[in-house]
């Protein structure tokens, strides 16, 4: 054990400086996995059309199902992985290691099998026409065959980065975002595979990474290596993790069904080129999003290990300076859509209507982006120190308790446009929320400093 190397920095190091360490690596990574999801995008747009654009848009309900799943096993095992490194339980955080692969197996086998068996049905309810479903479809079944590659792949870098190699972690992201867009040109332009070939491009690239971060986890030097014994599942272990994961699924199975609903609003207010926009527009709103989710990522180690060591100083440190850097990014995301989202868009396609619709979708969503930031560390805090109810409280007030109601009503007096006004309307209403839960939460720390 001595030889082996342990995150022990995390409870000792200047906050600050630890947040940079591991927030930039994450930034770069998301902010990268991000790109390439635009660059699928945009290389379908140009290469294949303005169709198969809403045909990748009716995809996103589907993709965020299988995010749902994917990080109800990752994000809850990175956390425990946290926590337990910093009560120095490292017998516990070797098996989550091992029960991290198998349940991703599991689930990830059972969910492509069922959504093979009943593909165009589900993406006709997602809002698929006769004219986008050959697109949604062509890129589904490639994506679905690939699954648990995506779900083993995201689910050990996440581990990765929680216990102590947030560099690593970003590599891996950098490397699938490239071998992802060398390919993709390759695919859709070279070979005419169309939008399969993004779909392919993008599973290669998972396949190459997680090939990689097997490797490092076969590295006995590491204190969390493959070894026999640890992948036989845990029912504690698989409880925790299912339990603090368990917020960023209900808010991935959210996402899905408020998809569903903005696809269906927007066809039937505005038809396929409407979805089309929403497409465009998500793919950017997600980039200022990963970004956060960057910087959430840096934060999840450092407030897991010292909100295990019960240094509750450090934990509101970088609760703070988290909130801080988020606020700056959604606030730069929202001037950037105010002032040129035109140009912005355009990037995307060539099609008038399409960059027209785009635009305007991109600077109503935006509208409240400023206070974002603040709600999605919040929802993230929670989670990462291991506190799952109000994680998943906060996560779906946004999805079920603001937006949901806003998509039922406002399109039936406004049209597109109260579809997309749903989305800024939500925002500032869970922040709201979000505000007053954080504050009663930093009297506790307080007071919990206080008392020791």
């Amino acid at each position: 054990m001595a030889n082996q190397r342990t995150p022990t920095e995390l409870g000792t190091e200047r906050i600050g400086k630890l947040l940079m360490q591991y927030a930039i690596p994450a930034i770069i990574a998301m902010t990268a996995s991000s790109l390439y999801n635009m660059v699928d995008s945009i290389f379908i747009g140009h290469g294949v059309g303005t169709m198969a654009i809403s045909g990748l848009a009716i995809t996103f309900p589907l993709m965020n199902l299988a995010a749902a799943f994917g990080s109800l096993v990752g994000v809850g095992a990175a956390t425990l992985v946290s926590v337990r490194l910093g009560q120095k339980d490292y017998d516990t955080a070797q098996r989550v290691l091992g029960n991290v692969v198998v349940l991703n197996v599991i689930i990830g086998v059972m969910f492509t099998i069922l959504c093979l068996l009943f593909l165009d049905p589900i993406l006709r309810f997602f809002g698929a026409s006769d004219a986008t479903l050959p697109y949604a479809r062509d890129y589904m079944q490639v994506i679905l065959l690939g699954n648990v590659v995506t779900h083993l792949y995201l689910g050990l870098n996440s581990v990765l980065r929680s216990s102590g190699h947030p560099q690593k972690a970003m590599f891996a992201t950098i490397a699938t975002v490239l071998i992802n867009t060398a390919l993709d040109p390759l695919f859709i332009f070279v070979f005419g595979w169309g939008i399969q070939g993004a779909a392919i491009a993008t599973i290669i690239a998972q396949i190459i990474s997680l090939v990689w971060l097997i490797y490092l986890f076969g590295d006995k030097r590491e204190l969390l290596h493959f070894h026999k014994g640890i992948f036989r599942l845990r029912r504690k272990i698989v409880a925790d993790s299912l339990a603090i994961g368990m917020s960023p699924f209900l808010m991935n199975l959210a996402s899905c069904f408020i998809v569903i609903l903005i696809n269906l609003g927007l066809k039937e207010h505005g038809g396929d080129i409407a979805i089309g926009a929403f497409g465009i527009v998500n793919r950017l709103v997600f980039l200022v999003v990963m970004i956060v989710m960057g910087i959430n990522q840096g934060m999840q180690p450092i407030a897991g290990y010292n909100f295990g060591a019960q240094l509750y100083p450090r934990v509101t440190r970088v609760l703070k300076l988290t909130i801080y850097g988020a606020t700056a990014v959604t606030t730069t995301g929202f001037l950037i859509a105010l002032f040129l989202p035109d140009i912005i868009v355009s990037i995307f396609t060539t099609d008038d209507e399409l960059i027209r619709l785009s635009a305007e979708g991109l600077r109503i969503v935006t509208i409240f982006f400023p206070i974002v930031g603040f709600q999605m560390v919040t929802s993230n805090f929670f989670q990462s120190i291991g506190m799952a109810g109000k994680a998943i409280f906060l996560s779906l007030t946004r999805q079920m308790l603001f937006l949901l109601p806003c998509l039922l009503i406002l399109p039936h007096f406004f049209g597109a446009w109260g579809v997309w006004a749903s989305m800024p309307v939500s925002d500032l209403a869970a922040s709201i929320v979000a505000a007053i839960m954080l504050i009663a939460q930093f009297k506790k720390f307080h007071r919990m400093a206080v008392s020791k």
